[in-house]
């Protein structure tokens, strides 16, 4: 249940203080927090709240020149002190540290970016240049969910070459007249002018961390400047980069109406329980301030929810009983102030507690009562891929190694809790929020609020991270409901308690897998069976059930093979996508077996893996043939240096260490890109003002992974004009085709395929109205555009011809879905057109007393197909690596026990090793430029490579992930007592 902060209704009082230069005063209670006056009464939303607990250091401020956590902090404490906020950084200018973070691609979706810039300016401005333990010991204290620090770490250490660049080069820029956002306000059809990726730093062309050489410099951001050559293989500036350093970005919580009801949520304390309501009207009406309650009965459509639609089971509000710890049950709405004040401790509902279910092995047993009355044994569903005979490859082996390993729920901890407003536009109902698939939040808010689908307008904010669990709605119909009801907007934004015991987990997995390989090493047949704990309602586990059996062989060649996956309902948290659907658990499984049999065997570990890998030519367990783009190969390759010193290393190290052992795993990854056999279409829709701009309607949302520079790169190169030419209209309902939801590694390759298709359609239309070839060159001066061919110049002046409604005089649509076919009874088909591949290698020591880990480096190897920019493909690895760190060694979600970002931990600064980046480039011919997707892939190999290291390190594999220093040293001791 919520509870809004206690004490607000206190005496005002009037308190003084600068901000950014400039004096102020608030007539605010003086507990009131620091940040929520800052954001709510000053408007300063740089200032960004994760946590509300000083957990997360998103709303870190200087105070007196001290990095302080405005969270933590009264705004009475502030009285008389001089504050700074990010947007007090540039002071008309960007600072040479907003500039290195933009050029070292540090900011991702934005969300940490201000509090990591004010306290590494407290940082420089004692310690200008600083050493890489400095800056993580000044940083330690911001969490940072989507880049893996590595490149902020970066940037903070160069900063001093920029405020070099600055000083001579004597330039003062100035903030652009427009720059892009990757959201609209839900007022305006357009977003405003994209502005060329300034300030323009442009790079080298070398690859890797550190390896990005400044060429020029030029800060002055009221220049468009042109890209040189082509954009698909640049790295420009992040098109959406000046806003995250400058703290513009608005985010869910960022622009809520000044005269917005605040909503708050009860919820369930239960994992199941039965609840009835008390005289709600009566308990509103001694409350002054609040305006209405709503549950269940208020709800005009048709109360369930779900992604897939046939599995769609998720009421928006419980009716009469709960399923799970956190589920919603009712709605509070009233004024701001009062809701600040409001305490539900005394909200008239009962519960009665029920049996619960937490475990799968609980919910199948005979007897257990059924979470859902349609689903016998409390299965949701399988999943099944079946090649060959894999009993008999088995049994004719000459080697069979078998395991089991045990995964637990890990959180999704995005810094941006879930965060949003409502309002009626006329008979639309227009909603404000972070999301990641706004089509699919459209039709699932429409059916719930009983609405017509073009009467739901989705306007996606800034999202501050996502990672799969946006895809699900959360509190897009609950405001919706209340602004339907009252004709007033209603805000939310979830508390951090809230979003963590509310949203969905990854599955926790138990699995079990037999490989077996004849005597050459070669693999002859695998069996594996995976139960995956869908919590209380369906989500995604249909997609995590079916996509885990055609991956679980890991990208090699099995020629007899049987997987199966099930998704089991409990009264657990909802398991949902998360970077992945299921393949990061099953890799493990996989991985761990494959370092056993190569011992076995008697090969070297990355021997044993190219021996087996798929090529050009293979077929897969599903029967698929892969006639080209197959990199893993060239990956584990690439891999076999670092490899070869790096076994050195640590054959060196434990010959002189006893206490300490250092050890080193590898473990490769394939990973679909899209849906799993089903349509999977993408629209983008491109064209020519009179006035002289590209305008792309993109509708993929940007969660941080530079979907909107992508895709506008892809599609540049596509008609031939350089970026700066482009303007954006971002994810929009109302404006933008759908283009997909952000998930499955899908947008590069699906999305980036429709803009490549569209821009060449738009090129064709345009060469053909001038009746030129398809070899002249066109570009854009103005108000006219320029073709070029042999020698022959013409000059079109697009104000004379006619614009149609969107005010385009030229304009082209198309859609991409990607070819693949239907999955048969055993699991045969073509469940993907493009399958991304990549390969890791971990280093790492072990305290053999301690059962601690220390990570020394982490190699990472991925075929990107085409890398059309490798700046920030190579932000995805070191982030994706990040979060696979911490799967493999230190997050577990607990119901009841870790429901905030103290006792749930997540990788720091400080844990996450250097990082060397190899981008491989084995294109494919289905994808755009021969890409494939990436955002998935690089988080699959990390856990299993370090699970290998910790073995290789101590000789013993830990089966219950995380592997934990208590369960490190169990395992130790387990040998140890021969057990």
């Amino acid at each position: 249940m919520s509870k809004a902060q206690p004490g607000m209704s206190m005496e005002r009082a009037d308190i003084a203080f600068e901000v950014n230069g400039a004096a102020v005063s608030v007539c605010v209670p003086p507990v009131r927090r620091l940040s929520s006056v800052l954001r709510d009464e000053l408007r300063l939303t740089g200032t960004k709240i994760g946590c509300d607990a000083g957990d997360c250091g998103a709303c870190t401020v200087l105070v007196d020149g001290e990095p302080v956590c405005a969270c933590l902090m009264s705004v009475a404490s502030a009285a008389g002190t001089v504050v700074t906020t990010v947007e007090g950084l540039a002071n008309g200018r960007l600072s040479a540290l907003q500039a290195s973070f933009l050029d070292h691609g540090a900011a991702q979706c934005g969300i940490c970016t201000p509090g990591l810039l004010i306290a590494a300016t407290a940082l420089l401005d004692r310690e200008p240049n600083p050493s890489e333990t400095e800056v993580q010991d000044a940083l330690g204290g911001v969490l940072c969910r989507c880049t893996g620090y590595r490149k902020i770490v970066a940037a903070v250490m160069d900063a001093g070459r920029f405020a070099s660049e600055l000083s001579t080069d004597g330039i003062a820029p100035h903030p652009p007249a427009g720059t892009f956002s990757p959201y609209s306000d839900g007022e305006k059809d357009e977003a405003p002018a994209l502005a060329s990726p300034s300030p323009r730093l442009s790079r080298g062309e070398g690859k890797g961390e550190g390896q990005h050489q400044l060429q020029r410099l030029d800060l002055d951001l009221d220049r468009r400047m042109p890209i040189s050559g082509h954009a698909v293989g640049s790295s420009p500036i992040r098109l959406d980069g000046l806003p995250k350093v400058t703290g513009g970005e608005k985010f869910g919580g960022d622009s809520f109406p000044a005269d917005a009801l605040a909503v708050l949520v009860v919820r369930s304390p239960h994992h199941h329980a039965r609840f009835a309501f008390g005289d709600l009207d009566a308990w509103v009406k001694t409350r002054p301030g609040i305006v209405g309650v709503f549950t269940a009965a208020d709800i005009p459509g048709k109360n369930s929810f779900g992604v897939i639609a046939p599995f769609a089971d998720q009421p928006a509000l419980a009716e009469g009983f709960s399923r799970f710890r956190g589920e919603a049950v009712a709605l509070v709405a009233g004024e701001r102030e009062a809701i600040l004040d409001l305490d539900l401790s005394d909200f008239p509902v009962r519960w009665t507690e029920l049996p619960y279910l937490l475990q799968p092995c609980e919910a199948q047993a005979g007897g257990a009562q059924l979470i859902h009355e349609n689903r016998p044994a409390n299965l949701l569903t399988t999943g099944f891929v079946e090649r060959g005979d894999p009993e008999a490859a088995l049994s004719g082996a000459a080697f069979v190694v078998s395991g089991a390993i045990d995964t637990s729920y890990v959180e999704h901890a995005y810094i941006e809790p879930e965060a949003g407003h409502a309002y009626m536009d006329g008979g639309t109902l227009v909603v404000v929020a972070c999301t990641q698939a706004p089509y699919m939040d459209r039709d699932d808010v429409a059916k719930v609020l009983g609405l017509a689908a073009d009467k739901v307008r989705i306007v996606p904010t800034a999202t501050g991270g996502g990672f799969g669990s946006k895809l699900d709605v959360s509190l897009q119909p609950l405001i919706g409901l209340v602004a339907m009801k009252t004709g007033r907007p209603a805000a939310l934004a979830y508390t951090r308690n809230e979003s963590m015991i509310s949203t969905t987990k990854r599955h926790p997995a138990e699995m079990k897998a037999t490989i077996g390989a004849d005597a050459d090493g070669r693999v002859t047949g695998m069996v594996f069976a995976g139960d995956f704990n869908t919590g209380a309602y369906a989500s995604w586990g249909p997609t995590v059930a079916n996509r885990v059996p055609v991956h679980a062989s890991g990208p090699y060649a099995t020629p007899n093979y049987r997987a199966e996956g099930r998704a089991i309902h409990t009264n657990g948290p909802i398991s949902g996508a998360f970077r992945g659907f299921g393949v990061p658990q099953a890799t493990i499984m996989q991985e761990t077996l494959y370092d056993e049999l190569s011992e076995k065997l008697g090969l070297d570990r990355l021997d044993f893996r190219l021996k087996n890998c798929l090529r050009n030519g293979s077929e897969t367990v599903t029967g698929q043939r892969l006639e080209a783009g197959v990199g893993i190969a060239e990956c584990l390759e690439a891999l076999r240096p670092h490899w070869t010193r790096a076994l050195a290393d640590a054959e060196k190290f434990n010959s002189a260490n006893d206490s300490r052992k250092r050890g080193v795993g590898v473990a490769s990854c394939w990973y679909g890109c899209g849906n799993t056999s089903l349509p999977n279409p993408s629209t983008i829709r491109v064209g020519i003002s009179a006035t002289g701009d590209v305008v792309l309607h993109q509708g993929a949302v940007d969660i941080g992974q530079g979907s909107n520079t992508v895709i506008a790169q892809i599609c540049a190169d596509a008609l031939g004009l350089p970026l700066e030419k482009f303007r954006l209209k971002s994810a929009d309902t109302a404006i933008t085709p759908d283009a997909g939801k952000t998930s499955a590694s899908r947008q590069t390759f699906v999305t980036g395929k429709a803009a490549e298709k569209a821009g060449g359609a738009l090129r064709e239309i345009m060469l053909r109205f001038a009746n030129v070839s398809e070899k002249a060159a066109i570009a854009l001066d103005g108000t006219s555009l320029v073709i070029r061919e042999g020698e022959a110049t013409r000059h079109i002046d697009l104000s004379t011809l006619k614009a149609d409604a969107d005010g385009f005089v030229f304009r082209a649509e198309e859609s991409y879905d990607p070819p693949t076919l239907p999955l048969d009874a055993k699991g045969q088909g073509k469940p993907y057109a493009v399958y991304g591949y990549g390969a890791q290698i971990a280093e790492l020591e072990v305290d053999l007393k301690l059962g601690t880990v220390k990570l020394i480096k982490i190699t990472a190897a991925h075929d990107v197909g085409k890398a059309i920019n490798p700046l920030l493909a190579e932000g995805q690895i070191e982030g994706g690596i990040a979060q696979g760190i911490g799967m493999a060694l230190m997050e577990e979600y607990i119901p009841g026990r870790t429901e905030n970002l103290h006792d749930y931990l997540i990788p720091t600064i400080g844990d996450v090793p250097p990082i060397e980046t190899i981008l491989i480039e084995v294109l494919d011919p289905e994808g755009p430029f021969g890409a494939k997707g990436l955002g998935e892939h690089v988080l699959i190999p990390t856990a299993p490579a370090i699970l290998n290291a910790i073995r290789h390190a101590t000789g013993v594999l830990v089966t219950k992930i995380p592997a934990t220093p208590s369960r490190i040293r169990a395992a130790i001791r387990d040998k140890e007592a021969g057990r």
